[in-house]
């Protein structure tokens, strides 16, 4: 039997005898539970993406860790004996906790056990289960995730149900949450600090100068312009980190107004030259247009930069990213030279000198600051 168990085989004993009388055995059958085809790379899939993966079953040791190490899982450990050691320090008890592969001889309450001190170590759990006892487990883990087959109530106490049969989905799902967290990120930073590129510039251009050097209407156009390039944010092709990330707010906060304050600075330099060389201090719609102009392009350009969170040109936006950004860029213009509203046409050359400028400091100046601020700021964080 042992030598069944050390294989994963359970063995049955069979007995017969009469129903008062003593039985007698008359022999043994193994049982075997072969693992799904696809468990292996599940786990090494998961594992490359930095989960770390623990098996709970209610097997014994000898057959677990036969099963556990034909994916990979190498320290296993009773449950019994964690649950003994646990009267050492918590930081001790902890450790052995987090350095488990599996646990074995588990009980359905273990498995609460086992997520609560794993959330005490700091680690953001996800438990998988499909059975009643699973439910409380499910209900205290970060992500609950409840098999295609499970009961009703283990359905009802996670966060997420596979739909098909297996757990193959869960890579899938790891990798959606953490687009979703790209564009989360790349939407926090571009509002942030196009935010308060647009108060400040607007607040200081009239300090400075006594005027106000854009319209209210060609405001009100230039956020209406802008929103759908915010909605196509939705559609962009997106790199998700192969490690765990966790939301730092105030660092993203800090990128983004560091970038903010970057952009503030540039536009008001420009907004200098061009009120002292060429004509700006003595015509209003021209201020107006120059000023409608560079706010528009360095919109377009910023998210370009804000979508990535390494050097823009490490991922190309999608399609409908790249043509919403396209399209803002050429109305703008056109309707600059059709004189929409208190616009004026500027000259050619003076147009192209805006756009050129926006595209040099968003994607050279301000791209760099934001890797060096991103990989300061917002670190990734262990799982």
């Amino acid at each position: 039997m042992s030598d069944s168990a050390a294989n994963g085989y359970r063995t049955l004993a069979v007995a017969r005898g009469a129903e008062t009388g003593a039985m007698s055995i008359v022999g043994l059958v193994s049982l075997f539970d072969p693992l799904r085809p696809d468990a292996k790379q599940l786990i090494a899939e998961l594992k490359n993406l930095g989960v770390a993966v623990k098996m709970l079953t209610g097997d014994a040791l000898s057959i677990a860790s036969e099963i556990a190490g034909g994916v990979g899982l190498t320290n296993i450990r009773r449950m019994a004996d964690l649950k003994a050691e646990e009267v050492q320090t918590d930081s001790q008890a902890l450790n052995l906790f987090e350095g488990a592969d599996g646990f074995v001889e588990v009980f359905p309450e273990d498995k609460y056990i086992v997520v609560k001190h794993l959330q005490a170590a700091g680690h953001i759990t996800g438990m998988t289960g499909d059975g009643v006892n699973d439910a409380p487990a499910l209900c205290l883990a970060e992500v609950g995730i409840a098999v295609s087959t499970a009961t009703d109530v283990a359905k009802g106490a996670a966060s997420v149900v596979l739909t098909d049969p297996g757990l193959t989905n869960i890579v899938a799902l790891v990798e959606q949450g953490r687009t979703i967290y790209q564009r989360i990120l790349t939407w926090i930073i571009n509002k942030i600090s196009r935010t308060f590129l647009k108060a400040a510039f607007v607040s200081i251009a009239y300090v400075a100068t006594g005027k106000f050097v854009v319209s209210a209407f060609a405001m009100l156009l230039l956020t209406f312009m802008t929103d759908f390039a915010k909605i196509a944010l939705a559609t962009d092709n997106v790199r998700s980190s192969r490690k765990p990330e966790t939301w730092n707010i105030g660092g993203i906060i800090s990128v983004s107004v560091i970038v903010g304050v970057a952009m503030v600075a540039e536009t008001l330099i420009l907004l200098r030259i061009f009120w002292t060389h060429f004509g700006l201090a003595t015509n209003e719609n021209a201020s107006y247009s120059f000023s409608f102009l560079m706010l528009l392009y360095f919109a377009a350009f910023s998210v370009i930069s804000a979508r990535e969170r390494s050097w823009f040109w490490s991922t190309m936006p999608s399609k409908t990213l790249l043509a919403a950004l396209i399209a803002n860029a050429l109305t703008g213009t056109i309707l600059t030279r059709i004189g929409l509203l208190g616009l004026i046409a500027l000259p050619w050359w003076q147009m192209l000198t805006i756009f050129v400028y926006a595209m040099v400091s968003c994607l050279v100046v301000n791209d760099a600051m934001k890797v060096v601020m991103i990989k300061w700021q917002v670190p990734a964080a262990a799982a």
